[in-house]
């Protein structure tokens, strides 16, 4: 981890994880060997294991791929980094919504934004942009499926439970666990 990370309150990162220039909301986690660089996550965000969040890049559009000429440093005593080329990376974010499920394997490539409540199934790689509450899956991902009605996904929007505090969600927890997401709403709106 480095010192552009942060991270809120009740954040786990797995063993082996990397994290790179992100920031974690309030209760997000990352299971084992996640690598997560340029990245924004949103709160109560689950990342399972090795998923890959802003995965880095390499210029396609030079005479090489490789690293030698932007870690060039690495290479000889008299030659610098190319700092250009790491600040365009570092600002090609990813952003993940809160609520949100990315699945063991998958990948979130930088610039791409995932919804909030959007699921990302194992192995996906998600090369363009997640509507908030749309399960994804395939290489590349494509949408399967909404995980919830139109009404009900606007409904949890605008109620925003992810903003509540750690009491309100500790006096709410049994229904959390007991009620479907309508009857919730229908309790909490």
């Amino acid at each position: 981890m480095d010192d552009d990370s942060r991270f809120g309150a009740f954040v786990e990162i797995g063993r082996g994880s990397r994290i790179s220039n992100s920031h974690f909301g309030d209760y997000s986690y990352c299971d084992r060997f996640a690598d997560i660089a340029n990245a924004r996550i949103g709160k109560f965000s689950n990342i399972a294991a090795s998923a890959r969040i802003g995965a880095t890049d390499h210029p396609m559009e030079k005479a090489s791929l490789h690293h030698f000429h932007y870690r060039s440093d690495d290479y000889w005593d008299d030659a610098d980094r190319d700092e250009d080329w790491f600040a365009r990376r570092r600002a090609r974010l990813a952003h993940i919504g809160h609520d949100t499920w990315i699945g063991a394997m998958a990948m979130v490539k930088p610039g791409v934004t995932v919804g909030h409540g959007a699921v990302v199934a194992a192995g996906a790689v998600v090369t363009r942009d997640v509507p908030p509450y749309t399960i994804v899956t395939g290489v590349p991902a494509a949408p399967l499926r909404r995980r919830l009605s139109a009404d009900t996904e606007a409904r949890l929007m605008a109620l925003a439970w992810w903003d509540w505090d750690h009491a309100t969600l500790r006096e709410r927890l049994e229904d959390f666990r007991q009620l479907s997401a309508e009857a919730f709403l229908d309790r909490y709106e």
